[in-house]
């Protein structure tokens, strides 16, 4: 039951209707820099975070874990939202034994993705690069795959046709 719920919200908060592919180069703990559509053709699940923020803490097991299990259909990417040290963020990593890509974010009103009003906040970005959903708090595997599966299920054809005219 609190699954669906979490689910519904992710759908209602997003009400985006039809999105359009986004892009954004995003920078690494050690400085190098990604951009979104290196991720292209899988889920993309970016999650704007903090170190001193405990309901993040608390989600970053499931975030690893959806990670691990779901490589080559979706990608975890942590951006921290904070000004920290680089080795005091390293330290947290290690820590938490976050094995999803880290990046770096000075916390700012707007992002490309749309606001963080508050964090933990996490945004679903599909295999065709749109972003489709944003949730405000924490979230869990369970929910991110159920999100996914629906979302699939929905957009079955229009998806399969936009990754397929996207190809080089």
């Amino acid at each position: 039951m609190k699954v669906n719920r979490l689910l519904v919200a992710l759908v209602l908060l997003l009400g985006m209707g039809t999105a359009s592919a986004v892009d954004w180069e995003l920078t690494k703990m050690d400085g190098k820099t990604a951009n979104l559509t290196d991720y292209r053709g899988q889920w993309v699940i970016v999650n704007f975070w903090a170190t001193w923020c405990p309901p993040c803490r608390e989600e970053i097991p499931e975030l690893i874990h959806f990670h691990d299990e779901q490589k080559g259909k979706a990608v975890v990417l942590g951006i921290d939202f904070e000004e920290l040290e680089a080795g005091v963020l390293e330290e947290f990593v290690d820590e938490y034994m976050m094995s999803y890509p880290i990046f770096t974010l000075k916390p700012s009103n707007t992002t490309p993705l749309g606001s963080v009003p508050g964090l933990p906040t996490t945004y679903m970005i599909a295999p065709t690069g749109e972003v489709v959903a944003r949730q405000v708090g924490m979230v869990s595997e369970e929910m991110l795959i159920s999100f996914m599966q629906s979302w699939e299920e929905e957009n079955k054809v229009t998806t399969e046709a936009k990754v397929e005219t996207q190809k080089p």
